[in-house]
């Protein structure tokens, strides 16, 4: 893989797709139908799937491409892939809470390598670099000319006043007993990937995930973490978190700053 190209190429396609979505955010009313696991979808979600699975598959056409809005790509078996979630944090985007992400990540040897995850909502854009370290790219974003780009990373974690992010709208009980066995300074909610990012650009030092994902859900927001020396480990056994399983679907999971002293499940 050309992570040159692999960059600019992921780059330039979450900025169309988020465009895109922000037109469909902007309209007085969008369609939102029920799929069949119970979640949300919309037309910008549609729209944004259609518009990244051509653009990769025009630049990447022998790799295998998994996206959460084609179920037929789930039943492919690979560990070198491409993964894409077009709108992540879907009720977020249908509540208009602005905490919903375009997601584009490549996983080598069931190791997420290289992602991008774009709030446009937000204004915020992180992504892994060719080299493999992360950075926020600070606005405005050419589609063909990046601005600057802010290196970032994770923070030296200080366990007697842990900062915590949680999700807004998959927080539950059992969430809530495992940050209480913490020293938590404060707590902040966010939604969809961008909690990843929210620990890998030091803003905050931990993020538990006691709920059903899929790897679309994660592999971007991982990818971006670990470029920026964080880490993402299941909760069962704080092995790393690994991609390329069958059915895309994860297990519980951490992600954290090294230095968090993770408390045993």
């Amino acid at each position: 893989m050309d992570h040159e190209q692999l960059t600019a190429v992921m780059r330039r396609l979450a900025l169309e797709a988020g465009a895109r979505i922000m037109e469909i955010y902007a309209a007085p009313d969008f369609e939102v139908r029920t799929k069949s696991d119970a979640s949300p979808v919309t037309e910008a979600d549609e729209a944004a799937d259609a518009l990244i699975a051509a653009g990769l598959r025009a630049a990447f056409p022998g790799v295998v491409l998994v996206t959460e809005e084609q179920a037929a790509s789930h039943s492919q078996s690979a560990d070198t892939f491409l993964i894409v979630d077009p709108l992540d944090g879907t009720k977020e985007f249908v509540q208009r809470r602005g905490d919903f992400t375009v997601n584009i990540a490549y996983i080598e040897g069931g190791v997420p390598v290289r992602g991008i995850v774009y709030a446009p909502a937000k204004g915020r854009l992180f992504y892994t670099l060719a080299d493999g370290r992360s950075v926020e790219e600070i606005g405005p974003f050419g589609l063909d000319s990046p601005g600057e780009q802010r290196p970032i990373s994770v923070s030296i974690p200080d366990n007697r006043a842990l900062m915590v992010v949680a999700s807004k709208s998959h927080r539950d009980a059992a969430t809530d007993h495992y940050i209480a066995q913490y020293a938590v300074r404060d707590m902040t909610s966010a939604g969809s990937s961008l909690k990843f990012c929210l620990v890998a650009a030091g803003e905050a030092d931990l993020y538990p995930r006691l709920g059903r994902t899929m790897e679309w859900d994660t592999a971007a927001g991982d990818a971006v973490l670990r470029g920026a020396g964080g880490e993402v480990v299941r909760f069962d056994d704080h092995t790393p978190l690994t991609y390329g399983k069958p059915g895309f679907e994860n297990p519980f999971f951490i992600a954290y700053a090294p230095g968090v002293l993770l408390v045993k499940s």
